[in-house]
């Protein structure tokens, strides 16, 4: 399964599929969701939520899409905390705690413990002091991460134009 990233649904709107102009896009996150496909987790959901405008209005809407914490999840969180905070990263504190209370802590440790890919438009930058980017969480744990339209190809998705599109070459 894809676990989808705050950015993937928030660059999607923002840029490439609108919600306004490629509701195709959203209508495959639904049934790609509904086939048991992909998903994102509540941590992800209350970012989105906090915005106030059509991402959190959409987030709202499709809440089971957003997993809740389980127990399987529990030593995951406990072996990616153990990875963050290891002085030998060279993280500053702040980095360390901002990814402890962000959405992609849980995000990389229920893709460790059940096995998921983690879709993000985030860059691993193994080097950084003053952030930790999901990719190199990931690497840390094994977890395969995987940038959104690597997921669309993969998934073979076809966002086109149905019959009811105007001529546009009138």
């Amino acid at each position: 399964m894809y676990l989808l990233d705050a950015d993937v649904f928030i660059q999607a709107k923002n840029g490439h599929y609108g919600l306004d102009f490629a509701p195709g896009f959203w209508e495959w996150l639904s049934l790609s969701h509904g086939a048991g496909r992909l998903a994102s987790v509540e941590s992800i959901r209350l970012e989105l939520s906090a915005t106030q405008d059509d991402i959190s209005a959409w987030a709202k809407a499709h809440q089971p899409l957003f997993l809740l914490p389980d127990s399987k999840t529990q030593p995951s969180l406990k072996q990616l905390a153990t990875w963050v905070m290891d002085p030998s990263h060279h993280y500053r504190r702040s980095a360390r705690d901002a990814f402890l209370k962000c959405g992609d802590y849980q995000l990389v440790a229920h893709a460790h413990a059940h096995g998921d890919v983690v879709v993000t438009h985030e860059v691993a930058r193994p080097e950084a002091k003053k952030i930790i980017k999901i990719p190199d969480a990931c690497h840390a744990l094994g977890v395969q991460c995987i940038d959104p339209f690597k997921m669309l190809r993969d998934e073979q998705v076809r966002l086109v134009l149905g019959n009811s599109a105007p001529n546009l070459w009138l």
